[in-house]
């Protein structure tokens, strides 16, 4: 198997860090520290990704008739790797690129094509996610919240939880049960919700992960056109799997936490602690864990480059992501002391971006038992 990046790879991400060490501000650590929910943060990625989207960086991979260069996965994965251990400069936008516009090309209609992808790939458009609810977070399936035709429109109510960039958000990809006496996986559906809709409340949650970073939404009789369905009525979790195949590895985290491994050794090395066996060995077991976290994450990438069906492995991706973020974090904590707590140091910022990791498109405990079901055929009690 060859592992060594294209030439074609290799100039691309020459090109990308360039742009970014001349693109990002001076003050681009403290503003990232903030949170990708943040005003500050926000309010940035509006223009940044607007210059990516110049030069054709911001959906290199998408095909040419929605904005992108019809580049190999590979280019996504040199871009969502670049930044990533750089804090993420695309905010919330990082969204749209790595699975709602995908999805939207999968099953949207030409309408919704249309309004949406320009507006995504041009770096104009910020998407929220409307998944877990009060009483159904990992057990997504379980949710209330409805979606009623009535005649050309789709009345909603209900509540949405932990949801990121809310208050920032143009259109929330939405998750309903269009069929009231549904249960399970099925009666459910894809809205294309435009926030500013009458009716929505968004109330921020205060959280030590970040300013802004979560919120609950409340539906109070919203009402929106039948066009704002995605896909067909009844099939939302044919919709959802699709995306949460994208999802999984759209976050490559093992990038993120390699620049804080580097971080840590030269801590060590400065504070005369690489002599010490024990810390030797939990860097190097940390080292190892990001590497088989890229792979994984790698294969994932191979099989939708040669166009396979997605797989089981895009769930043990996640979780070796997920728990590298996590070792990393604590590692960094264990190295720092009291002063890794403090807000604005990288340890802290490395920390809190972690906790979310093990819940973020479901909870790690989720993915094994998907693991143990679809790829080692372990029967479910």
């Amino acid at each position: 198997m060859e592992f060594a990046w294209s030439k074609d790879d290799q100039e691309f991400r020459k090109d990308l860090v360039a742009f970014l060490e001349s693109e990002l501000p001076d003050d681009w650590q403290e503003i990232s520290r903030e949170g990708p929910g943040s005003d500050a943060q926000a309010e940035f990625s509006l223009g940044f990704c607007a210059a990516l989207a110049e030069r054709g960086w911001l959906t290199p991979h998408w095909p040419t008739e929605y904005g992108g260069n019809a580049a190999p996965s590979w280019s996504h994965a040199v871009l969502g790797e670049e930044l990533w251990s750089r804090g993420e400069p695309r905010g919330p936008q990082y969204m749209n690129v790595n699975w709602i516009g995908p999805t939207i090309m999968e099953h949207g209609s030409d309408e919704q094509k249309a309004l949406h992808l320009p507006a995504i790939s041009e770096g104009r458009v910020l998407w929220c996610q409307g998944f877990s609810e009060p009483e159904a977070g990992s057990d997504l399936v379980a949710l209330r919240t409805s979606a009623i035709a009535d005649g050309d429109d789709y009345i909603i109510n209900g509540s949405k939880i932990w949801t990121s960039y809310a208050n920032h958000a143009d259109y929330c990809f939405l998750l309903v049960r269009s069929d009231p006496e549904s249960s399970r996986h099925h009666g459910l559906s894809v809205i294309l919700l435009p926030m500013d809709s009458e009716g929505i409340e968004i109330r921020e949650i205060p959280s030590v992960v970040g300013k802004r970073y979560f919120h609950e939404l409340f539906f109070t009789d919203v009402r929106v056109p039948r066009s704002c369905l995605l896909g067909e009525e009844g099939e939302g979790w044919k919709v959802v799997s699709y995306s949460l195949q994208y999802e999984r590895v759209g976050a490559p985290r093992y990038a993120r936490a390699t620049v804080t491994l580097d971080r840590l050794a030269e801590l060590a090395r400065q504070k005369g602690l690489l002599d010490d066996p024990t810390v030797a060995e939990k860097l190097g077991r940390a080292r190892a864990a990001c590497e088989a976290a890229r792979v994984l994450s790698y294969r994932v990438i191979d099989q939708r480059a040669h166009g396979l069906p997605p797989s089981a492995d895009t769930n043990v991706a996640r979780i070796a992501g997920t728990r590298v973020d996590k070792l990393v974090g604590d590692l960094a904590l264990e190295l720092t002391g009291s002063s890794g707590l403090e807000a604005g140091t990288f340890a802290n910022a490395n920390f809190k971006l972690a906790m979310t990791a093990g819940v973020a498109v479901g909870a790690t405990e989720v993915q094994l038992n998907l693991v143990a079901s679809r790829m080692l055929g372990l029967p479910r009690e």
